[in-house]
């Protein structure tokens, strides 16, 4: 079981990137086949299953919180098509992308504006680079 959480949560860290069931299964140790049973028989859904569920939820955080374009939040969440996102996302969530953005912000607080999300998320320059001091040329 152990080997199978290690694999759910390497998805988890890497939801947004594109995914093959034989990678996540060589995270498990174990082959394609025996990974794909294995999984289903303990999370009760398919590893590909359980990834594009996870997806559709990080969307639906996306969509509730973010002022960004359908678009943007398909390519954020890890899905290449947007046709294949927003017919997931309906099959999933019972309504389409764009309608899910409408009902949850009738009542919730204004979403964040996509430039402050896409500068929250982006990883930090190292510190050096932050400094407001000239480099140390006796360092060098």
């Amino acid at each position: 079981m152990a080997h199978l959480r290690r694999a759910k949560d390497w998805m988890d860290a890497r939801y947004d990137q594109p995914l093959e069931v034989s990678q996540v299964a060589a995270v498990a140790g174990c082959s394609r086949s025996h990974f794909i049973h294995s999984f289903a028989a303990a999370y009760g859904e398919s590893p590909m299953a359980y990834l594009t569920r996870r997806r559709i939820e990080r969307a639906q955080d996306l969509l509730r919180s973010a002022n960004l374009t359908v678009t943007e939040i398909c390519m954020l969440v890890g899905f290449a098509s947007l046709g294949t996102f927003s017919r997931r996302f309906s099959e999933l969530v019972g309504m389409s992308p764009t309608a899910y953005r409408a009902a949850t912000r009738r009542s919730g607080p204004p979403p964040i504006p996509g430039c402050y999300l896409m500068m929250w998320t982006r990883p930090a320059p190292p510190d050096s680079v932050l400094s407001d001091k000239p480099p140390d040329p006796a360092a060098e």
